[in-house]
């Protein structure tokens, strides 16, 4: 066969070449008929409470912060995407995943170099041309002689030379095509991990402002009850100041007092904790959104209705899942490149170009040069590392499979637990709602009581510290209900999807 053949040849083989190793198929899973619907209602109490917030089948709203109709929160999750720093490192690694996929695909193209030299030699008097009759002397080379070295020894020469250098390897097994399906899948979880960073960082933005409003919200109950503990302070000093009670009462009520005022630094410190815990999800410094936040705002309400979405979508939706999924499939693509490595690796290799002992035959057409040809290497032994990298590899596919199934069932519970503490948290709300009208009912009573000389102090100290203890614990639950809005939005895989810039190459400048 002619060496114009070849290639020809060459190239049925790579088109007729086979793929091995196991062929990628996404893992089935099943999702419940419907979301589960909690505990049952409780009766409807006979004290004004917000509406029930009930879960529907509707199809999420990717910006669901917004349903709770704050616009400080709407703005500081807005500039999310743009100033996080996890973000922006998720972004830097998928940048770095995408140059990684690029790599692998160059492997799929021939190499192609270039090159040119000038050398100026010296070939030593004593070495090998000295026992070698010259043929170049017969064609006029420096220093040569068909008798072998001159009187003079050899002399100095020029070597001028130019040319290419071009290889390629046939991918008969499809070990550089699978090289390239596992290089395009760790592309795609790289990207469900930076949606996934984005996705934490939002939820963990908005659970951070609603705490920062459930303390504004106690700091303002304990504000409140300290003028009430103020007032009950100086009514017990005028009875006590015209005889009426002893000053005992005083003590306990100006007791009751300093109780209630050593509570406010506590809560103060955790607002500047707070607000410094949403500068640094911004990548700002401490107190950078003092501000915009230090004034006390009301905890942003949940609507009425919450969309979930259908449970069909959850494992489309999740962006962990989503990279699970990823990793499963470059982890079976990396199977096929270690099955790839026991066969024989078939290269394509040439080379051509000109070169001459002086400059001025450097393009003549004797000057040319050229070689070509097949290589084949073909494993013999190589002390089991193949067939233990192989081990290896299907050992990574088989835990990759378990992290999958291990990841669905995982937001399955998220989503089940978050449904259940959204409605349990509600009637536990409801409850508090009943309880804190009550104690503000038995305050009026113990007080007035106690000022027409019926009841003692001690009964208008007790109803003062139900009222403070109810008064928190409602505060404290409001905040509950809307945090746990935001972990099932971040169970339900919600909010990835609003816009993010490209990766930060800027940062790493």
């Amino acid at each position: 066969m002619s060496i114009r053949r070849c290639p020809l040849v060459i190239g049925l083989l790579a088109m007729t070449g086979c793929t091995v190793g196991p062929d990628f198929t996404r893992p089935s899973w099943a999702s419940p008929a419907s979301w589960f619907a909690g505990p049952k209602e409780n009766a409807r109490l006979p004290v004004t409470k917000p509406p029930e917030s009930i879960p529907v089948a509707q199809p999420i709203d990717v910006d669901w912060w917004t349903l709770f109709n704050d616009p400080r929160l709407t703005m500081l999750e807005r500039r999310v995407a743009r100033e996080n720093l996890d973000v922006q490192l998720a972004a830097i690694r998928l940048t770095e995943s995408r140059a990684q996929l690029r790599f692998a695909r160059a492997s799929q193209l021939p190499n192609l170099s270039g090159n040119a030299s000038y050398v100026r030699q010296q070939a030593s008097n004593h070495g090998v041309f000295v026992e070698i009759p010259s043929a170049a002397g017969a064609s006029g080379a420096p220093g040569f002689s068909t008798g072998g070295v001159s009187s003079h020894g050899l002399q100095p020469f020029d070597i001028w030379q130019g040319g290419f250098d071009a290889s390629w390897e046939v991918d008969l097994w499809g070990r550089v095509r699978r090289s390239v399906e596992s290089a395009t899948a760790s592309s795609d979880a790289a990207t469900e991990a930076r949606r996934s960073a984005l996705l934490s960082t939002l939820a963990e933005v908005a659970r951070d402002y609603i705490q920062l409003r459930g303390v504004q919200s106690q700091l303002r109950i304990a504000r409140d009850n300290v003028h009430t503990a103020r007032q009950s302070r100086d009514l017990t000093q005028q009875r006590a100041a015209g005889g009426v009670t002893t000053d005992l009462d005083v003590a306990n009520a100006s007791a009751q007092l300093r109780t209630t005022l050593s509570q406010i630094p506590a809560l103060e410190q955790q607002e500047a904790q707070l607000i410094n815990a949403l500068s640094l999800l911004l990548g700002q410094p401490p107190n950078a959104l003092r501000a915009d936040l230090a004034v006390a705002q009301p905890v942003p309400p949940v609507p009425p209705l919450v969309p979930v979405g259908l449970p069909s979508e959850l494992v489309r939706r999740r962006p962990d899942i989503r990279q699970a999924d990823a990793q499963l499939h470059a982890a079976t693509a990396d199977i096929g490149v270690a099955q790839a490595s026991f066969y024989p690796t078939l290269n394509l290799t040439g080379s051509g170009g000109l070169q001459s002992l002086q400059l001025n035959h450097v393009f003549d057409l004797a000057s040319r040069q050229y070689a070509l040809g097949p290589g084949l290497t073909i494993p013999i032994f190589q002390g089991g590392q193949l067939r233990s990298t192989l081990q290896l590899r299907q050992a990574q596919q088989q835990e990759a499979a378990v992290t999958f199934q291990k990841t669905v069932l995982q937001a399955w519970h998220e989503v089940d637990n978050a449904l259940t503490a959204y409605k349990a948290e509600q009637s536990r709300r409801d409850e508090l709602i009943q309880a804190v009208a009550d104690n503000h009912k038995a305050l009026a009573l113990a007080q007035s009581r106690y000022q027409e000389g019926v009841a003692d102090f001690l009964t208008v100290l007790d109803a003062e510290r139900s009222l403070l203890a109810t008064q928190q614990q409602l505060a404290d639950s409001t905040t509950t209900v809307s945090s746990n809005l935001v972990a099932l939005y971040k169970a339900l895989g919600g909010g990835w999807e609003t816009d993010m810039p490209e990766e930060k190459t800027a940062a790493v400048k």
